[in-house]
């Protein structure tokens, strides 16, 4: 049988049946590129194999199993948030002698267990009939082959159930930024998986740049093979949030066909195919609509997973947090494995599936322009009864996020939207948000960031002069970024040097030890002394990135600190003056932020509900 026979969660065929197969996943055994490692979907544990995308070609003797990331049935997930009981796999077996196909199962304890197998005589379809049932807290299945005496190819590995669900349409939203080469080799990715492209009803490409994708020759390929199912859309620069938020409204206009499935997409990230289809796949049975997403993989580092699920912790403005301390996390996902099923708050937006239901239920994304939005969002919609997955066994590769410098004009946007999450969806208590805000302005102004500090209060002051302020969301963000831009211009620390503008002879500064975390307070309030006395360590010094530590930095009175991409330096230097000015406002603010946080919270909660209609959106895309 081929694979592709059985329908795809997002494709028309068998929409108006009362009852359809539904691909849930494919067994593929080698990456969509080279430099992806193959042991991600399949690895030989005896004799000679040869592996590609799609087919396995075993000598005499040979075993393979797909006990890898891509190659396991995450059955864990499926039994807690999906309909699904059973489901059928389907192999198909080329050979002149035996192949046994074993369905192996783990638990959250690691131990592995047989729940079908088949023995397979000569050329034909091996077909398994698995359970879902005994994975509530962990566990996965995958599949073993041995070619026990003679050659076997073993190809169209499909895992597939039944459902009398009408098809759900299936679409992708894009937003890119002057990123067109990565864009258009995004959009190409999709296209090059013909089942995968088949699926996709329509391809959102929202265009905020001045270097259009519509110029590449990899878009114009793409194009050919969607046709008009690709909509490519150009607007004003509203962000993240203004690119992701067109297709959401794009596709759940009034008029478009429902029920709809929209995968928000990273323009820079590298696609695994399969993964769209999962993601669909998985959304397509949930017992009711939810957020589907897909975890991030490091670019750099192919094998490595970013986290397994994220939370937050509002109280003190932080996200991207570990959802479980049992969780995987900057791990090799070949060495390791995550048996334990890890449910997240929210997933960001370098791969997430919003069902069109949450638009209707909750209304589109806070227009933030950039930082917050896909948490906002996802805790909006899980205090709605909507929660999200983080489905293992689903991911892109994204660029590494400790090669980003943390000291840019994003500070300002995560600075205000994260004081407005946390108002909206929680509740702050001024007092304590203003210890905390206190904390993280004053560490910027010990490690010599001056312009970071300035960017973080003005983050502050944003949101206690309210969505209509100056730099509110009135226009997307556009005014705010600007004006920011501008004021960190003036800061010589956040412009990056080359390499070139070390001096000659500088000695390497290691960090050594870290602070308790009961005294970081204290150990900051003597840094700062310390700096105010002049009685730091004189002369310039050279400190890695990995080892700049705001308590380590402010030990000496000027550092050139690596940038976090590796290609320059920041000259830092104590400046008296700076440090008064900085303070001073400081204080001024967080005594207003205390008197007057109360009524600012107040101000976005009344504001969130027109923030987020498509009337404002409507207005902010010009159309």
């Amino acid at each position: 049988m081929d694979a592709t026979t059985v329908t795809a969660a997002g494709a028309g065929t068998g929409a108006d049946s009362a009852d359809r197969d539904l691909l849930l996943q494919r067994t593929l055994f080698s990456g969509p590129r080279k430099w992806v490692n193959d042991d991600l979907y399949s690895r030989v544990t005896r004799g000679v194999v040869r592996r590609t995308r799609t087919e396995l070609r075993l000598e005499p003797g040979a075993a393979v199993d797909t006990n890898t990331y891509f190659g396991r049935f995450e059955a864990s997930y499926w039994q807690r948030w999906t309909y699904l009981t059973e489901l059928t796999v389907r192999v198909s077996i080329e050979s002149t002698g035996r192949v046994d196909v074993l369905v192996r199962a783990s638990d959250i304890g690691s131990h592995v267990r047989t729940v079908d197998m088949v023995h397979h005589d000569g050329d034909g379809m091996a077909v398994l009939q698995v359970p879902v049932d005994t994975f509530t807290d962990g566990g996965a299945m995958w599949l073993e082959f041995h070619a026990v005496d003679a050659e076997a190819t073993v190809s169209e590995v499909a895992w597939s159930t039944t459902t009398t669900r009408p098809a759900r349409r299936a679409a992708v939203a894009i937003c890119t930024f002057n990123r067109a080469d990565d864009c258009a080799a995004t959009v190409d990715s999709l296209a090059s998986d013909p089942l995968v492209a088949d699926l996709i009803d329509d391809l959102y490409v929202t265009d905020q740049g001045t270097d259009l994708v519509e110029t590449r020759d990899a878009f114009a390929h793409a194009a050919q093979e969607f046709g008009d199912r690709l909509h490519y859309l150009r607007q004003p620069n509203l962000g993240g949030a203004g690119g992701f938020s067109r297709g959401m409204f794009e596709a759940t206009a009034p008029e478009a066909p429902g029920p709809v499935d929209v995968l928000l997409m990273d323009d820079d990230v590298r696609v695994e195919p399969e993964t769209v289809l999962r993601l669909f796949a998985f959304a397509a049975v949930t017992r009711e609509p939810m957020l589907v997403g897909a975890q991030m993989m490091y670019l750099f580092n192919p094998d490595y997973l970013l986290v397994s699920a994220e939370r937050t912790h509002l109280a003190e403005l932080r996200g991207g947090l570990d959802a479980d301390e049992f969780a995987l996390r900057d791990e090799s996902v070949v060495e390791n494995r995550q048996e334990r099923r890890i449910d997240a708050e929210y997933n960001a937006w370098w791969s997430c599936l919003v069902p069109g239901e949450a638009v209707e239920k909750v209304g589109l994304p806070m227009p933030y322009f950039f930082q917050w939005d896909d948490i906002e969002y996802g805790l909006r919609c899980r205090q709605a009864g909507m929660p999200t997955c983080t489905l293992q066994g689903a991911a892109v590769w994204h660029a590494d996020f400790y090669w980003k410098d943390g000291d840019d004009f994003g500070q300002f946007f995560s600075q205000r939207n994260s004081l407005v999450t946390a108002s909206i969806r929680q509740g702050i208590d001024p007092k304590d948000m203003a210890k905390n805000l206190a904390r993280t302005v004053l560490r910027a102004i010990a490690a010599m960031q001056y312009g970071l500090a300035a960017t973080r209060l003005r983050g502050i002051e944003a949101f206690l002069d309210g969505p209509d302020g100056a730099f509110g969301v009135g226009d997307g963000g556009q005014r705010a970024l600007a004006a920011i831009r501008e004021e960190r211009a003036r800061y010589p620390e956040t412009a990056k040097l080359g390499v070139e503008g070390l001096p000659a002879g500088i000695t390497v500064e290691r960090k050594v030890g870290i602070p308790r975390e009961d005294r970081e307070d204290q150990v900051l309030a003597k840094r700062l002394l310390v700096q105010k006395l002049g009685r730091q360590r004189r002369g310039a010094v050279a400190i890695p990135y990995e080892d700049a530590a705001w308590w380590h930095v402010s030990l000496f009175d000027e550092v050139y600190v690596t940038d976090a991409s590796q290609t320059g330096v920041h000259h830092r230097k104590v400046d008296p003056a700076r440090v008064t000015e900085l303070q001073k406002r400081l204080i001024a603010l967080l005594a207003r932020f205390i008197r007057e946080a109360p009524a600012a919270q107040e101000r976005w909660r009344e504001a969130q509900a027109r923030l987020t209609t498509r009337e404002n959106w409507a207005r902010l895309y010009g159309v």
